[in-house]
Order: structure tokens, then C-alpha cells, then sequence
């Protein structure tokens, strides 16, 4: 059984042009392909790529799309006048449109030339050449502005970073961190800037390094976080928070994710290093924990609208992007200082080591101590009577030896 080949698709930005076009958004696009507008919003940056059943939905999308693009195109062309009479103007207005659409072709149609009904005069120089096709006259590229690192730094900073720290307090329910974890992450977006700036997601590496800081295990060490900061004055808040902080990091994460942000499951488990399956089942874990101490969150939606409810409630704030920016080369020259003051000392040490230490072993040498508690060295004494008789016989036993035992015959 052969495999159907898949349907070829657009490139990323022709897939926003044509529901651009269309004039789609994203969510009315969502709804015709059955899928999430994150979902949609994946596809056209390039991040992920469609399969299957919704691969093939997309594609016919796409491609009906293409042809009501081409049906409008060449409606909008006028017919050709046949009045005679010559009209020299520049080319402009529908003939540029027809030039640029990629599905018109210059040499069938009629009205591609270089006037619409009507024939150069003669003799003005004008008269195509016999054989050659005439030029079409490109659109004029929009000129975008080039930004220096900063000012793109500065760009993706005032756009996410009020939103992020919105979602670094759900994480932790602590207003000082949420801000701080959040300018961390971009003072190391910022020291790694010519690798975020080429990411096809720079929000979401920035996200994602907040999230890790904010949910390091070693910020209750840290004394400015020992204390409990004073909850929310909603108390409906209050218990959406309390339910958020009893569950566990990572569903934590999980549910931030999908149901605040809004990510489609196979971008959560990406995000959270996990697998598909395992981010479905903490998900699951995260909305049960949290219905079963509020049920009017059953519904994924009315979640959604409590969690931003929640995060829009509290006034969080964000530094500026200078200070942010100034902040974090502060720091990296610090722990370049640093590393080098840390060498210095360490190739100091060695060389003090090697210029002290002896080139051969010496033994060392005990002094002398006086040993006490053994007891005195005595000589033998005389041998009595019955000692020296003895030692006289073992003496002549032992010059003529024992008497041996020889077998005989009987």
C-alpha cells in the first residue's frame, strides 16, 4: 500500500499574504481549519508545520484562497478601450497590480503592455521591439527601517515584557520576582542578543528563561523572598491564587501555558522540555486541582478569562528597557571582572606553590621522648643445683643423641 504524497504548501509569509488578502484573522481562519488560533499563528511564523488531516484542510484553505486572490486580480482589470486615439501616461494603478500578482502572465494577457487600450503613436520610439515581450514595471519594495541591536532590543522589550511579568506572578504569587525574573531574562536575552534576534520565537525564549528563574528551587533561600507578600483583595482572587500555588511547578507551568497564554499542547510540551502525552496528563492534573477548589473553572474558557482577570487585577510593573539593557552589562562586566580577579588569584597561587615547594623528600625528624612504663632490663642469675644437672644432661643428650629404634626380624 503506497503512501499519498503530502500536499505542497506556501512558504510562511505567502500563507499570511493570502489570508491577509482574504481579509481573514487568524481566529476566523482557526475556525475554518478546526484548529487554535495559536495554532494558525505557529504555522505562518514557521515554528511548526501542519500533518496530517489538518495538512490537508489547510493546504485546500490555502488554495482556495490563492484562487479567489487571482478571481479578484482579474476583475479588477479593465477591458481593453478600443478608442484609437493615443494617450501617453505613466503606468500605474491596475497595470502594476497585474505586473506584480504571480499568477497573471505578461504575455497572454493583453492589458500587460505598457498602456491599457491603446497603441503607442509611431514614430514616438515607443513601439516594442519585433519579438521581445514588454517589461513589466516592478512595485517599489517598502522600505522598512533598519534597527541597531538596542532598538530592537528596546522593541521586544516594551512588547512583551508587560505581559510576561503578568505571567511570572501567576507562576509565583510574588509581584518583586515576577518583575525581576522577567528583567533577568532579558538581560540574558541581551547578553546572547545575536542568537534571540535570529529566533523564530524571540518572545518565547524570552519566556521561557523567565519561567526557569522564577521557578528555580533556590529562590526560597534568598531572604527577600522568605517573607509572605500581601495577597490579592479580591477574594475570589485570592483562592484562584492559592489553587494556582498549591499545585506543582511544572503543571504550574503547564496550565499558565495552554490556558493563559494560550499555546496549542505540542508547543507547552516543547516549552516545558516534556513529551506530548506528559504535558496532556499534567494539564489534565492542573484543571482538575483547580476545579475541584473552585467548579465554576471546569470550563477550559471561563479559566482563561480568570487567569488574565487575575493577572490584569494586581498593578505589576516593568523597568525601562535602558535600564534593563545597562543592568545587565553591569553585571556581565562584573562577572568578567570577576573571572578574571578569580585566574589572577589562581595562577598566583600556583606560581607561589612551585617556588616554595621542596624539589625532593626530607624525612622529617622526631625528638627525642623519654619512654616510660616498660620495665628494667635484668641479667640472669646464678643457676641453682638441679638447673645445672639438668643443662649437663641435655648438653650430653644431645652430643650422643637419643637411642634409635631398628626393626628387627623374627
Amino acid at each position: 500500500m503506497t503512501r499519498s504524497p503530502a500536499t505542497p504548501l506556501p512558504p510562511p509569509k505567502a500563507r499570511r499574504s493570502l489570508r491577509e488578502a482574504a481579509a481573514l484573522t487568524q481566529t476566523q481562519l482557526a475556525t475554518r481549519v478546526n484548529v487554535t488560533r495559536a495554532t494558525i499563528r505557529a504555522w505562518e511564523s514557521g515554528r511548526t508545520a501542519p500533518r496530517g488531516r489538518k495538512r490537508e484542510a489547510y493546504a485546500r484553505l490555502l488554495k482556495t484562497l490563492a484562487e479567489e486572490d487571482a478571481a479578484r486580480g482579474t476583475r479588477s482589470t479593465p477591458p481593453p478601450e478600443p478608442a484609437p486615439t493615443p494617450v501617453l501616461e505613466p503606468v500605474s494603478g491596475p497595470a502594476s497590480d497585474t505586473a506584480s500578482d504571480p499568477v497573471s502572465d505578461p504575455v497572454s494577457d493583453p492589458v500587460s503592455g505598457p498602456e491599457k487600450g491603446s497603441e503607442p503613436e509611431p514614430g514616438s520610439g515607443l513601439e516594442p521591439e519585433s519579438g521581445s515581450e514588454p517589461e513589466p514595471v516592478p512595485e517599489p519594495a517598502p522600505e522598512h527601517p533598519v534597527l541597531t541591536p538596542a532598538q530592537a532590543f528596546d522593541a521586544l522589550y516594551e512588547f512583551s515584557a508587560p505581559a510576561l511579568v503578568r505571567q511570572a506572578y501567576l507562576l509565583t504569587g510574588r509581584r518583586e520576582l515576577a518583575r525581576e525574573s522577567v528583567e533577568r531574562a532579558f538581560q540574558t536575552a541581551w547578553e546572547r542578543w545575536p542568537e534571540v534576534a535570529r529566533d523564530r520565537d524571540p518572545v518565547g525564549w524570552v519566556r521561557a528563561t523567565a519561567y526557569e528563574f522564577a521557578l528555580s528551587p533556590w529562590q526560597r533561600f534568598r531572604p527577600r523572598h522568605r517573607q509572605p507578600e500581601p495577597p490579592p483583595a479580591d477574594p475570589g482572587d485570592r483562592t484562584l491564587l492559592n489553587a494556582l500555588l498549591r499545585l506543582g511547578p511544572q503543571h504550574r507551568r503547564t496550565l499558565v501555558l495552554y490556558d493563559g497564554v494560550g499555546l496549542d499542547l505540542p508547543e507547552t510540551a516543547a516549552e516545558t522540555e516534556a513529551s506530548t502525552p506528559a504535558a496532556a496528563n499534567r494539564l489534565l492534573h492542573a484543571r482538575e486541582t483547580v476545579a475541584g477548589r473552585l467548579p465554576a473553572l471546569a470550563d477550559s474558557r471561563v479559566l482563561h478569562q480568570r487567569l488574565t482577570e487575575l493577572a490584569s487585577a494586581e498593578r505589576l510593573w516593568a523597568a525601562k528597557p535602558t535600564g534593563v539593557r545597562k543592568g545587565g552589562e553591569r553585571r556581565a562586566r562584573f562577572r568578567t571582572r570577576a573571572a578574571i580577579a578569580f585566574t589572577v588569584a589562581l595562577i598566583g597561587a600556583t606560581a607561589l606553590t612551585v617556588r616554595t615547594a621542596p624539589t625532593h623528600y626530607e624525612p622529617a625528624v622526631s625528638p627525642g621522648v623519654a619512654v616510660r612504663g616498660v620495665p628494667p632490663r635484668v641479667a640472669p642469675g646464678s643457676l641453682s643445683e638441679a638447673e645445672r644437672e639438668l643443662r649437663q644432661k641435655l648438653r650430653d643428650r644431645l652430643q650422643d643423641g637419643p637411642e634409635r629404634l631398628e626393626p628387627r626380624l623374627e
